[in-house]
């Protein structure tokens, strides 16, 4: 019976073992799945909040895209401006930007440019749950200087333009998408539409463009 006993309490030893194995990888592997999510949620909960500022880079075209055919008409801008985020995602918003059309005359073209610095408040209106997508509608004030034909009157042919240098002011509407790459790089595209007024050359620009942000805290 002593005999029996042990053999017996050998095999329940070896029984019990695997099963304490198998207990103790299941307990890892949740511990560890569990410190995933933790520190994944911390993560995303990083992102675009109040009081983080972002310095961006952008550029893209102006009324239309780029062809063979309109190459005289072609236009594009490039900026950099400071995001500042508030509640919600939300954020203020300034920077500078220079803007290029051309304008097709006889067999060539006339450049205007435009020179403007922006203060807006982006308004978030969508985002996803792990916080990788943000979608914003913001509303800015512009102000700045245009010169046609890089203050050149003189053309080519001999005629004179009448157009003069002048100062700029009005606003833009801006749509906004932000992509975060990482917690600190931020994938930008952007649709926007200028009104100005003391232009000499139409009142409405529409831009289209793409762009990087770093955060810097």
């Amino acid at each position: 019976m002593k005999n029996t006993s042990k053999r017996e309490q050998k095999q329940n030893l070896f029984c019990i073992l695997p099963n304490v194995s198998i207990l103790s990888k299941r307990v890892v592997f949740f511990i560890v799945a569990a410190l995933c999510l933790i520190t994944g949620g911390q993560a995303h909960a990083q992102r675009a909040l109040k009081g983080m500022r972002g310095l961006g880079l952008r550029g893209g075209m102006v009324d239309g895209f780029h062809t063979s055919d309109n190459r005289n008409k072609l236009g594009y801008y490039f900026g950099i401006a400071m995001s500042t985020y508030a509640k919600n995602a939300n954020k203020w918003v300034f920077g500078a930007e220079y803007l290029n059309r051309y304008y097709p005359y006889k067999d060539g073209r006339i450049p205007m440019a435009q020179f403007t610095g922006e203060g807006g408040y982006y308004y978030k209106f969508l985002s996803d749950g792990s916080k990788t997508f943000f979608f914003s509608i913001g509303a800015s004030a512009l102000a700045g200087y245009e010169t046609v034909n890089c203050g050149d009157k003189l053309l080519y042919d001999g005629s004179t333009i009448q157009n003069e240098d002048t100062f700029l002011y009005g606003g833009a509407i801006t749509l906004e998408v932000e992509a975060y790459l990482t917690d600190r790089v931020i994938l930008l595209l952007t649709g926007r539409e200028r009104i100005l007024w003391g232009t000499s050359s139409g009142r409405f620009h529409t831009q289209f463009g793409i762009g990087l942000k770093f955060m810097i805290n």
